[in-house]
């Protein structure tokens, strides 16, 4: 086993640290995601509205959950599809692919409710997704704290599982 002075030790370190420090400088940047308060407030639906319209006999919307799988498998809208999470390039791809052969014009309805309104890494992406594919009828679910503590405590229908 070789054995090294301080001093190599120390400039091995050096050595690493500033090869770490050039990738990192030259890899692109990552973007920021969005924060859910961007998306306006006339696009926006109470889980009350969505429960009534979805309980009603009129159209329903297409309703897609946008967050995590693991939140999805353990509770979801009735009749929602899994689209993946929108702070992820390849959960934007799932929705994209989801959504590929619906109509622009189509009443779509995203969620996520991972966490606080205010926190929701996935919604605004997934938002400004469907809008950039030309989506014009996209409402979004307003979570205010979760999925759990907005939907299903209040009594609203849910299903579990894939």
């Amino acid at each position: 086993m070789k054995h090294f002075s301080r001093h190599q030790a120390i400039h091995r370190l050096h050595a690493v640290f500033l090869s770490f420090l050039l990738v990192s400088l030259a890899a692109p940047p990552m973007a920021a995601a969005a924060a859910a308060s961007t998306i306006p407030a006339e696009r926006l639906v109470q889980p009350a509205d969505l429960a009534a319209q979805l309980a009603g006999k009129g159209a329903k919307p297409l309703v897609l959950q946008v967050g995590f799988r693991t939140l999805y498998d353990q509770a979801h809208i009735p009749g929602a599809d899994y689209a993946g999470p929108g702070n992820t390039p390849a959960g934007l791809e799932v929705l994209r692919s989801r959504v590929a052969a619906v109509a622009h014009d189509t009443p779509i309805v995203i969620y996520c409710g991972c966490c606080p309104w205010s926190r929701c890494p996935n919604i605004a992406a997934a938002d400004e997704a469907l809008h950039a594919l030309g989506f014009s009828n996209v409402k979004v679910l307003y979570i205010a704290e979760n999925f759990g503590t907005d939907w299903v405590d209040k009594g609203y229908p849910a299903a579990r599982g894939p």
